[in-house]
């Protein structure tokens, strides 16, 4: 979702940028750097995350980038770098090494945050982890967790960061039925710095399964006013269309692509571009959307439909 320095839960990093002519350079710029990239069975590229831990002893890295603007702010992720391990049954540690640009509007409508030179470094690096604590069943979704950690990495002078520890405290659902795979929840994040706000955020997903290489999705993605310091000084509401290019003969490797565009509120772009590898025992059987648990991590059963746990 929409990051606060002027980002992504998503990894699910993101970077605000409003679209403006004379910035479209950098945003063909960090597309070009994601394509040489949420945070899973959904999370990248969409802004709505799922509560289905990487299976236990496996493993997934990402390679990504992507923009995020308002009229405030341009800005994107790229390169970044994402990596997830499933450490214990049910549970995924979960790290994003980021790097963007911060490029103000330079507007004076929208100071403070849209003040300033452009900038491009280290921005704020991500912890966390996700726990699923309900199993899905015929009438039941899947329910869980992802808690993360935004570490003050960036430099909150140049825009590259917030300056303090923030959080996300999300709870996701999920259900498959068929092809068709179903996500949504919610969170609120605190953010304990001068001229940001604490604020809620939702998104629901629907995606489906159109043949062994391509899945389709498309998803309404919600978030409250994040501060004047903030890109996302106002509330916003976004419909974002993305998917998956699995290779044919390497189903261990993906590409991961969206877009979207705010349908209420303040105006808001979302672009994101990722490559997405996954390997550790059984590994074959393992991608965003096809996790199978090994046996150690067999603590409930996987109903026959599901391609979580």
């Amino acid at each position: 979702m929409a990051s606060l320095a002027a980002h992504p839960n998503r990894a699910r990093k993101k970077y605000p940028l409003p679209l403006v002519g004379k910035r479209l350079g950098l945003v063909a710029l960090a597309i070009f750097l994601c394509a040489a990239p949420r945070l899973c069975a959904q999370g990248p590229p969409y802004q709505t995350d799922d509560p289905v831990p990487v299976d236990l002893h496996h493993y997934e890295f990402y390679i990504f980038g992507g923009v995020d603007g308002t009229p405030v702010v341009l800005g994107s992720t790229g390169p970044s770098f994402e990596f997830n391990w499933g450490a214990l049954p049910r549970v995924q540690l979960h790290a994003i090494l980021p790097w963007g640009v911060s490029a103000p509007l330079n507007s004076k409508v929208y100071d403070p945050a849209g003040q300033g030179p452009d900038t491009f470094g280290l921005t704020d690096m991500e912890f966390g982890i996700k726990i699923a604590f309900i199993r899905e069943s015929k009438k039941i979704p899947q329910i869980g967790s992802f808690t993360m950690f935004e570490m003050p990495t960036g430099n909150f002078d140049k825009g590259l960061g917030v300056g303090k520890v923030w959080y996300k405290l999300p709870i996701w659902l999920q259900k498959n039925s068929g092809k068709w795979l179903f996500d949504g929840g919610g969170g609120y994040e605190i953010v304990p710095q001068a001229n940001y706000r604490d604020f809620p955020y939702t998104g629901w997903l629907i995606k489906r399964e159109l043949s062994e290489q391509w899945e389709l999705g498309a998803e309404i993605f919600a978030h409250g006013r994040e501060g004047l310091a903030a890109a996302q000084t106002g509330r916003s509401a976004m419909i974002d269309v993305g998917g998956y290019y699995h290779f044919k003969h390497n189903t261990n490797k993906q590409i991961l692509f969206c877009y979207g565009h705010s349908v209420a509120g303040q105006t808001e772009n979302y672009a994101y571009v990722g490559m997405y590898w996954t390997w550790g025992k059984d590994a074959k059987d393992a991608s965003p959307n096809e996790k199978k648990d090994s046996p150690e991590s067999q603590l409930f059963p996987t109903p026959p439909q599901k391609k979580g746990l």
